[in-house]
């Protein structure tokens, strides 16, 4: 039975009709699209509540998809039967492979999209996935029930949500994709406005409801640049960038026939100038991180303008790229230059910038500061540990990116899902993939500032190349039910080309009986030098993306099998559960700062305890042995 109303931190629940949807979820950014068709695809009722039906899938900042780390995310979001990487492809005005210079471990391909093409490409493909309604309305609250008694769980549960209309929509589990929306401020100089985005209002009775549950929330920093109109800007005096001329594709599911679709435009590249440093710090006083009206961190890793002139004040210039937002539109997007600055300073600085001296504003520049939920309060589904049927995912669990989000959508709805109808999570390792990165550093940390996913935060990243999704996830997502027959088969096709590829490469003798996939191994040597060796392999019908898959194995053959012997020694301390209700103040030996950290993030495993900054190696051994003491003890 509910509390009395005194011990109660929610209205009493009225008596209401059994659950019309599986699953609700709330938002539809690219957390919310990728939440709502995983739910749908294991066969859930969903129902995609969001404030504005034409805003499905805006790309409200840079309208751009992957990048270094990032890029993976999307193949492996692909590969697990998600949409962004389908949606970047269709969509996409330029690819680039990045890092080319570079080991294979750290190549990732970026695009630039056509953000309105994007939007009405991610709705359609939304409102056309069976299973998925979209709901217009602001969600003002959580529908909270008594919970059933479950291992770790606290007193309440999550049965749905509120509408600020007054409806409620009944559902056995809710994904939270509230972006930067909760009790959000828009800041431009002393300027500033309630709103997560330009025309869209902020949540801030959801946000109160989620503290009522007595979850901690923290407050973070974002922003976005000037949008300037096409026509006005001197590209004569820019660098100009363009794509690779053999673009690589994101999803394994587009064809290679007729791609790229849309016709493919370069960017520009120009750079700061003195004076707009000199009028930047003049003003400074004026930008709301510098006035004291921002509370919340920024991402370390995409400064604002004033925060790249004020830390780098020995830079004479910083780098900026010139890059349209679609074919059709006036609209440039100006990366490098965010800033929350006053409107009037923020034309002036920009028109000292060559090829900007003319530039007229579509929109200005502008700050948000917004909640997110300490994502320690989370478990490796997303799902919150003392909460049944709450979910979270993007921005909300404080990272920052498209991509992020994204998988962080897909984990999120596949496990609401699965809950649901009883079954195993989806969780991936470090090991398997950047999403078990993402998610695992997520839960063992409490972000100070917004995450965003690079190459140097996997530890495996050998393992988990580009080129390689496929052959890591798409069983683990036909498995589960996220993909479709046909990408099992494909996959199964393509492992046979590479295994037919080895046997020829192998069987071909060069001098001193060297067989040409040995030859690979050879620093300075490559597939497309070899030119015997590449007709008999191109007889096979491998593509260059295959050819390169196969040159990297070989040529990174020994140090892919010290990883995967490093990831063998360490499934043992992975595979060593730690007890929920271990006291981690009363363990000897231990130093100050493990204890409260343990304490803290309670973590499930003693790898994952190994991981927590501030947990030393002779901290994991003495668990290690206090653990094995308790369950002793326990049986």
């Amino acid at each position: 039975m509910p509390q009395p109303q005194s011990e109660h931190p929610f209205a009493a629940p009225e008596a209401r009709p059994g659950r019309t949807w599986d699953v609700v979820v709330v938002g539809a950014g690219h957390a919310g699209i990728e939440a709502a068709l995983a739910a749908a695809r294991l066969g859930a009722r969903v129902a995609l509540v969001t404030l504005r039906a034409d805003r499905i899938g805006e790309m409200s900042c840079n309208p751009a998809i992957g990048g270094l780390g990032k890029g993976q995310i999307v193949r492996e979001v692909d590969a697990l039967g998600g949409a962004m990487g389908r949606l970047a492809d269709a969509t996409g005005i330029q690819f680039r492979m990045l890092n080319t210079r570079k080991g294979a471990a750290v190549r990732a391909l970026r695009c630039q999209s056509d953000r309105h093409l994007y939007r009405e490409a991610a709705t359609y493909m939304v409102q056309n996935q069976p299973g998925i309604e979209v709901l217009e309305g602001a969600v003002t609250g959580l529908e909270i029930v008594p919970a059933r008694k479950e291992p770790g769980a606290g007193p309440w549960a999550v049965a749905g949500v509120h509408l600020g209309d007054g409806r409620s929509l009944m559902a056995g589990a809710v994904v939270l994709t509230a972006g930067t929306f909760l009790r959000a401020i828009m800041f431009t100089g002393e300027a500033k406005s309630s709103g997560g985005r330009v025309g869209e209002a902020s949540a801030d009775e959801l946000s109160a409801h989620i503290e009522r549950l007595g979850l901690q929330l923290g407050r973070l920093k974002t922003g976005t640049p000037p949008r300037l109109r096409r026509s006005s800007l001197d590209f004569g005096a820019m660098e100009e960038q363009w794509g690779d001329p053999d673009p690589v594709r994101f999803s394994y599911e587009t064809p290679a026939a007729g791609f790229p679709s849309l016709p493919q435009v370069p960017c520009h590249i120009t750079y700061t100038s003195e004076a707009a440093h000199g009028l930047i710090r003049a003003n400074i006083h004026r930008a709301p991180m510098y006035m004291g009206a921002i509370q919340g961190v920024g991402p370390r890793y995409c400064p604002s303008v004033e925060d790249k002139v004020m830390r780098f004040a020995d830079r004479e210039r910083h780098q900026v790229f010139v890059e349209p937002e679609g074919l059709q539109t006036e609209s440039i997007y100006v990366n490098g230059v965010s800033t929350s600055l006053p409107a009037e300073v923020q034309e002036a600085f920009i028109r000292t910038i060559p090829g900007l001296e003319r530039a007229e504003f579509l929109r200005h520049g502008y700050a948000v500061e917004y909640d997110f939920l300490q994502p320690s309060q989370l478990n490796h589904t997303l799902g919150v540990r003392h909460v049944p049927g709450l979910y979270l995912a993007g921005q909300l669990n404080g990272t920052s990116g498209y991509e992020e989000a994204a998988a962080q959508g897909l984990i999120a709805g596949a496990n609401a899902a699965l809950w649901l109808q009883d079954r195993a999570p989806l969780t991936l390792g470090r090991h398997e993939a950047y999403i078990g990165v993402l998610v695992d550093d997520l839960i063992l940390t409490d972000p100070r500032e917004p995450y965003r996913m690079f190459t140097s935060r996997a530890e495996h990243r050998l393992l988990l190349r580009h080129d390689n999704a496929d052959q890591r996830l798409v069983e683990r997502g036909a498995a589960v039910g996220l993909v479709e027959p046909a990408a099992l088969l494909r996959l199964r096709a393509k492992e046979a080309r590479l295994e037919e590829a080895r046997r020829v490469l192998q069987s071909l003798r060069g001098e001193g009986g060297k067989s040409a996939y040995d030859r690979l191994r050879t620093a300075g040597e490559n597939l497309t030098a070899m030119a015997q060796e590449l007709e008999a392999v191109a007889a096979l019908g491998l593509d260059a993306e295959l050819r390169e898959a196969l040159e990297v194995e070989a040529k990174y053959a020994g140090y892919i099998a010290r990883q995967e012997t490093l990831v063998q020694r360490m499934a043992e301390q992975e595979s060593t559960p730690l007890p929920p209700d271990l006291d981690y103040a009363r363990l000897q030996g231990l130093t100050g700062e493990a204890r409260e950290k343990l304490a803290h993030l309670k973590p499930h495993t003693l790898g994952a305890a190994a991981r927590i900054a501030g947990v030393r190696p002779p901290d994991v051994a003495l668990l290690a042995i206090h653990a094995k003491r308790h369950r002793d003890s326990r049986s």
